[in-house]
């Protein structure tokens, strides 16, 4: 079986120092908040290009202490995509604010930019961008925007830890940047995980507080917090993992190269990718007309495969709108992931692309 993501091909080259790491906290006697977090929390900002990184227990909660803040009030609202994950749309809600959209480009399904000031009103707090699947959103349009509207931006880099727009990292555009670490992401824990970068000092000292209950140093409670701190196993395992990133990134970016070399099916639509975007390919999105025959044929032939994602949110009951966003709901019904992992091998990505050839 093709597997779309197999953390267990991966474990085996680095369960070694994966094992090493795990004990050496278990032995430290510090297992919340120690020197694996710093020292992760140093690493990570300096590979972003970020002065500051805030680990934290898992993405959504990134977006949501990030989205903290901004000092939301009941009817502020959060402009983002209808065609995100969950956990995007559930921390706005988390904050107190309500989700409201933009929708895509046809092109590569990213925020459509020229639809800012129509979708933004009095009540925008936050423009919050989500680079879906390793590609990125248009920032310097989107800054553009929120620099004339005079809005804070947010950045959802969930699946986009390795990409960069303009040789800058996806997460550095706007006050903060919001990570993901979920097993299946590039830089994958084994558990949940996540962290924020940010450039601004004074930021990044409250998302400190607010992650242990809004505590100051001297252990009094300054405004209202959580229990959002990383595991410091999770940080030792991260840290071992950070240090392959590179490599795996680059095989990810061969993947892709390979299936747009071998995928020559007129009726596959395979991803384009923007003018300045060097993406990380945390999912390989291709899209097509019959989708559920393409399916039929990939399990036939034991290829894994996804859907990222299957409904627009605002089309779910918790977050239903009763507007309509054309382009995401068209590409919802088209989208499919193939495999890709750093432990794809070339073989494997030939045989997907002679089956889709084959339909």
């Amino acid at each position: 079986m093709i597997q779309t993501f197999d953390y267990q091909k991966t474990l085996t080259a680095i369960e070694q120092e994966v094992m090493q790491a795990v004990r050496r906290v278990l032995h430290s006697g510090s297992l919340i908040l120690g020197p694996e977090t710093e020292s992760f929390e140093q690493e990570f900002a300096k590979y972003i290009g970020a002065k500051h990184c805030i680990g934290v227990t898992s993405g959504t909660t990134a977006l949501h202490l990030a989205l903290i803040t901004l000092s939301i009030e009941p009817g502020d609202e959060i402009l983002t995509i209808p065609n995100t994950c969950v956990p995007t749309v559930s921390a706005v809600r988390l904050s107190g604010a309500e989700p409201h959209f933009a929708d895509v480009k046809e092109i590569d399904l990213m925020m459509d930019t020229d639809k800012i000031p129509e979708s933004v009103s009095s009540r925008t707090r936050c423009l919050l961008p989500v680079h879906l699947w390793g590609q990125s959103v248009d920032m310097n349009a989107l800054m553009s925007h929120a620099n004339l509207l005079d809005i804070p931006v947010i950045e959802d880099c969930a699946q986009a830890c390795g990409t960069t727009y303009g040789g800058i990292h996806a997460g550095l555009f706007g006050i903060a940047g919001c990570f993901s670490f979920y097993p299946t992401k590039n830089l994958g824990a084994y558990g949940d995980a996540g962290a924020i970068v940010t450039n601004d000092d004074e930021l990044a000292n409250r998302l400190r507080k607010l992650r242990t209950y809004g505590m100051n140093q001297k252990g009094q409670a300054t405004e209202n917090g959580m229990n959002a701190r990383i595991s410091e196993i999770q940080a030792a395992i991260l840290r071992v993992k950070l240090k392959y990133l590179p490599n795996w990134l680059g095989r990810r970016r061969a993947i892709a190269r390979l299936y747009h070399e071998t995928i020559n099916n007129p009726n596959i639509c395979l991803p384009i990718t923007q003018k300045d975007v060097v993406p990380s390919y945390h999912q390989f999105v291709v899209r097509c007309q019959n989708r559920q025959k393409v399916i039929d044929r990939l399990s036939e032939s034991d290829i894994g495969w996804a859907i990222h994602y299957a409904t627009p949110v605002h089309k779910m009951p918790a977050f239903d709108t009763n507007e309509s966003f054309p382009v995401a709901e068209k590409a919802a019904a088209e989208i499919l992931s193939l495999p890709i992992h750093e432990a794809l091998e070339d073989w494997e990505v030939e045989k997907v692309a002679k089956v889709l050839n084959s339909i």
